[in-house]
């Protein structure tokens, strides 16, 4: 009896024995922790490439052959920077006007057709910003379908006898770029206003505050930072565009880099208007993070409430809903439909005028860097989860500041460094074999794969650091402590279960790398042509129907990642049915 007492003290209870082993574990893969040193090298050589072209940049400024400021500063300079600021002022407030308004209706409200209309506003998204300028000024401009239908209608006959907007111009240019660009701030408010909580709203309303005094007192300030972030991408892709900017004759600093790089042939004057333009990106980040601010914002509570919508009935139903489609007809349809008119007239003279092999071209650079920008950010965000010191977190940070940085000043920093390299081994190989290298790097297809790298790289960093995320350390330490490496935890664990964050990272840099257009122009080889630089060299001779063609097949491949974006941002409500 007492033998048997005994052996049931001395029994293991089934919790303790779980608990004792998981302890184990853990605490052999901390001994095993010890990484190989080629996860921080392989962070080194990636940061090495990615700051590269700021480096060489802000080196060719700083040093040119020829000082030029002074010429710059009383010329080009104050013209190109007023040009500039005035851009993005124009277009971050009408697309935070446009985006809060319409996120707000949309989610605030019910009303005939809402839930299509919340698909419908992401999709100008996949429209780049120079196809939109160029339908814009077919429809617009004098010969246009609009002035032609103004001038029958009023009798007239010369553009002297009425007053029509000009297109090609800065109001115009903020129009265009507002229509494409205000998915950033309407799916970074939609996703904020879907998480709000409903007490704070409500309790507001019970103050007798009407509900558009709730928007403006509660959900815009709650809303804040998201607002901030959205803006700040408005305002990159306004200092990175070239050729909406350069069709509709708005001289940026983005235009003034290439118009005195290629048509002056002045590299050192081209680098220190690039200076200019990276001072204005850093202020760029130094105001979205004081936007941003630094109050935090989070549910006191683990219970969720479903939005109380309200219902917008009658003609105020169908205004609403006019209202809210207002942007993506605006920005998609009417483009769309001229694009689609002339791809279908011209089809037979664009195939025949260098269609497929700009197509050939736009999807093996597309597909190469899908897959090298992917492998680089899987090695980047790995490395940051085996070895989480400084260092890696450092590096993802400059990583990603890689799409703030323009394809103008991307390519302008690229070239010095590889012709260096080109002219080294060049000077090698003639030295020891007699036998001339020429360009390897430089003026060729691996010169812009480099370029794309580094400028979407952030993009596919951000899918694959969430994939992560999602993947508990347990694994990892059950692995390590089985005997398996870094290396052979990444390709057996981690690779299997990476491979939607995968594919979705690919995907995206994929349909970035077809649009993408300042760096391609600057970069290619010669007789080389991807879609957007088909469709941008058919634009400046004034004959961009019979380009349209390959327009409308950028902006189809952009359709499905701007709609699985929509999916993840305003997918649901956290609690919600």
């Amino acid at each position: 009896m007492n033998v048997s007492a005994e052996q049931n003290t001395q029994r293991p209870q089934p919790g303790k024995s779980a608990e004792s082993a998981l302890s184990s574990l853990l605490q052999a893969w901390r001994a095993r922790a010890r990484t190989s040193p080629l996860w921080l090298t392989l962070v080194g050589l990636i940061l090495v490439v990615v700051a590269l072209p700021v480096a060489t940049t802000l080196w060719l400024a700083l040093s040119p052959a020829d000082n030029i400021w002074p010429h710059l500063i009383s010329t080009v300079l104050p013209a190109s920077t007023l040009q500039t600021l005035l851009l993005m002022l124009g277009a971050g407030t009408l697309t935070l006007v446009t985006g809060a308004a319409a996120a707000w209706l949309v989610t605030m409200h019910r009303f005939p057709g809402r839930a299509l209309i919340d698909r419908l506003l992401v999709i100008p998204l996949a429209m780049p910003t120079y196809i939109v300028a160029y339908c814009y000024v077919e429809l617009l401009d004098f010969s246009g379908p609009v002035q032609s239908t103004v001038r029958w209608l009023g009798g007239w006959h010369s553009s002297r006898d009425y007053w029509f907007p000009d297109i090609r111009s800065l109001p115009g240019a903020i129009f265009v770029m507002a229509s494409v660009l205000y998915p950033y701030v309407y799916l970074s408010a939609r996703a904020t206003f879907v998480q709000q909580s409903v007490c704070a709203l409500e309790v507001a309303r019970t103050l007798g505050r009407t509900p558009l005094q709730v928007l403006f007192a509660v959900a815009l300030p709650l809303a804040r930072p998201a607002l901030a972030a959205g803006v700040a991408l408005v305002l990159m892709e306004c200092l990175n565009d070239l050729g909406a900017v350069q069709y509709l004759g708005v001289q940026t600093l983005s235009q003034s880099i290439y118009a005195t790089w290629l048509q002056q042939s002045n590299l050192g004057g081209a680098a220190q208007i690039a200076s200019v333009l990276l001072g204005l990106i850093v202020c760029l980040f130094a105001l979205e993070h004081v936007a941003r601010g630094r109050a935090k914002v989070h549910h006191t509570t683990g219970r969720y409430r479903s939005i109380p919508f309200q219902d917008l009935t009658g003609w105020r139903g169908y205004a609403a809903s006019v209202f809210a489609a207002m942007p993506f007809v605006i920005g998609f349809l009417l483009p769309f439909l001229q694009l689609a008119r002339h791809a279908f007239t011209y089809a037979g003279k664009s195939l025949e005028l260098g269609f497929y092999s700009a197509a050939a071209n736009s999807l093996m650079l597309s597909a190469a860097t899908a897959i090298t920008a992917v492998s680089l950010a899987l090695v980047l965000a790995y490395a940051q989860r085996v070895e989480p010191n400084p260092f890696t977190r450092t590096a993802i940070r400059i990583a990603s500041l890689g799409y703030a940085i323009p394809g103008t000043v991307l390519a302008l920093g690229l070239l010095i460094p590889l012709a260096g390299i080109d002219n080294s081994i060049d000077a090698f190989m003639r030295r020891t074999v007699g036998i001339s290298t020429g360009l390897l790097l430089s003026g060729t297809v691996a010169a812009l794969v480099l370029a794309y790298t580094i400028r979407f790289l952030a993009v596919s960093l951000g899918s694959i650091e969430s994939g992560l995320e999602q993947i508990s350390p347990n694994l990892d330490a059950a692995s390590r402590a089985l005997g398996e490496t870094a290396l052979s935890t990444l390709g057996r664990v981690h690779l299997p279960l990476l491979l939607p964050a995968l594919g979705a990272a690919g995907l995206l840099v994929f349909v970035d790398s077809m649009k993408e257009l300042p760096a391609t122009l600057l970069l290619r080889p010669f007789n080389f042509d991807t879609l957007a630089t088909h469709v941008y060299s058919f634009a400046a001779l004034e004959q961009f129907e019979e380009a349209a063609l390959g327009a409308l097949a950028i902006v189809v491949a952009g359709l499905v990642p701007v709609l699985l974006l929509h999916k993840a941002v305003a997918g649901g409500r956290a609690g919600a049915e």
